[in-house]
C-alpha cells in the first residue's frame, strides 16, 4: 500500500502506541455516531425550513405584516440553528475525532483553518446568543397582547426570557475573557 503525498508520515523511530494508549486514543471514534446523528438532525431542519417556507408562500396574500415577520423570524431561527449544527459537526469532528484535510478545498470555511476547542466554544456561544435574540424578538412582537386573555406570553415569562438572554451574553463574555486570559499566558515570553 503506497502513501499519498498528504498522508501523515510517522517520525523516524516511531514504533506505534502501546495497547492501552492506543485504545484510549481510538475511543475518539465513538463520537462518530454522534456527529452522524447531528447530520440527521440537520436534515430534519431542512425539512422544517421547507415546510415553513411553503407556509409563507401559501399565506403571502392573506397574512398580515406581523404574521409574515413571525414566519420569517422562524425561518431565520431554523437557519441559525442549522449553522450551529454545522459548526458543531464540522468543528467538533475536526477538533476531537480526525482531520478533514480540507486545506486545499475551495469551499473550506474560513473559520475552520483556525478552529480549536476554544474557538469552537466562542463561536457556539455567539450562535446561541443569536438564536436567543431571535426568540426574544419574536416574544417582543407579541408584547402587545401581554396580560390579555389568549395572550401567548406573560409579563413574568418575558422578563425571564430577557434575563436568560442577558445571562447568555454574560456567559459568552466570560468564556471569551477566560480564553483571552489563557491565550495571554501562552503568548508571554518566558524569562529565565
Amino acid at each position: 500500500m503506497s502513501m499519498g503525498a498528504d498522508d501523515p508520515v510517522p517520525p523516524p523511530g516511531f514504533k506505534g502506541l502501546r495497547p492501552l494508549p492506543q485504545l484510549i486514543f481510538s475511543a475518539r471514534w465513538l463520537q462518530l455516531p454522534l456527529y452522524l446523528g447531528l447530520i440527521v438532525a440537520q436534515c430534519v431542519y431542512v425539512v422544517l425550513f421547507l415546510k415553513e417556507l411553503w407556509h409563507l408562500v401559501l399565506g403571502a396574500m392573506k397574512f398580515t405584516e406581523q404574521e409574515i415577520m413571525l414566519v420569517v423570524l422562524g425561518l431565520i431561527d431554523v437557519v441559525m440553528i442549522s449553522n450551529l449544527l454545522i459548526m458543531v459537526i464540522v468543528g467538533g469532528y475536526e477538533t476531537f475525532v480526525s482531520r478533514l484535510e480540507l486545506e486545499k478545498h475551495p469551499d473550506q470555511p474560513e473559520w475552520l483553518s483556525h478552529v480549536n476547542a476554544s474557538v469552537l466554544k466562542i463561536k457556539l456561544a455567539m450562535a446561541i446568543i443569536g438564536i436567543s435574540s431571535i426568540h426574544l424578538l419574536r416574544t417582543f412582537i407579541y408584547a402587545g397582547s401581554l396580560g390579555k386573555d389568549g395572550g401567548i406570553y406573560t409579563e413574568t415569562g418575558v422578563m425571564w426570557q430577557a434575563i436568560i438572554h442577558g445571562l447568555f451574553i454574560l456567559s459568552a463574555i466570560g468564556v471569551a475573557l477566560v480564553e483571552r486570559m489563557g491565550q495571554s499566558g501562552y503568548d508571554k515570553p518566558k524569562h529565565h
